[in-house]
């Protein structure tokens, strides 16, 4: 029976239970649960002080960056589940605004961001992804100047008085990263 449950897989297995109960007696190892990654942004939950620094011509070479100062207020909504962090800066260019909804898919055990521009009004779809060892990266494609790419967001450095976001772009597939815009927390009040 055992070469017939090698050959034939799972419905050999069911078979031999059909046939000797003493097959039935090996448990099967049943399969790691998923890790519930629910809480994973509720250190980004209060107000900071943030610093910003942005490309100015992504993926083309350029080393020329905008730096702007301002404050990023984050909110829990659905005991947790999801947050709604506003960011309000200002730099060379003026006032910017921003807004990010972090939703959590408990199916899928991962977490969305999506993002909207006060000038522009437009919600984009959002990076999606997960944290593994006290780093969370999330991923989405895009396009820039008509050509596809991918976009890496990392939050890392994680401590309860300070964080680093970072976002990446990559036009060759992932095997290399551009930084784009990194965004230095510092917290003000939980």
């Amino acid at each position: 029976m055992k070469l017939a449950t090698l050959l034939f897989g799972s419905a050999a297995a069911v078979a031999c239970m059909a046939f000797n109960p003493a097959c039935a007696e090996t448990p099967a190892t049943p399969s790691p649960a998923e890790r519930d990654g629910s809480h994973d942004f509720d250190f980004n939950t209060g107000l900071w002080k943030t610093h910003l620094k942005r490309r100015v011509h992504p993926l083309n070479g350029s080393t020329q960056f905008i730096e702007l100062n301002g404050t990023v207020s984050v909110r829990d909504v659905w005991g947790g589940k999801a947050h709604l962090e506003e960011i309000e800066a200002d730099g060379p260019n003026g006032h910017w605004q921003g807004l990010s909804l972090f939703l959590y898919n408990p199916s899928s055990h991962q977490w969305s961001q999506n993002f909207v521009n006060s000038k522009s009004g437009v919600l984009v779809p959002g990076l999606i992804g997960a944290f593994k060892g006290g780093r969370g990266e999330l991923f989405e494609s895009d396009t820039l100047d008509g050509r596809a790419i991918l976009v890496r967001g990392v939050w890392s450095d994680i401590g309860p008085n300070s964080h680093r976001y970072e976002e990446s772009y990559s036009d060759d597939g992932g095997k290399t990263w551009e930084v784009q815009l990194t965004a230095d927390k510092t917290k003000v009040k939980g």
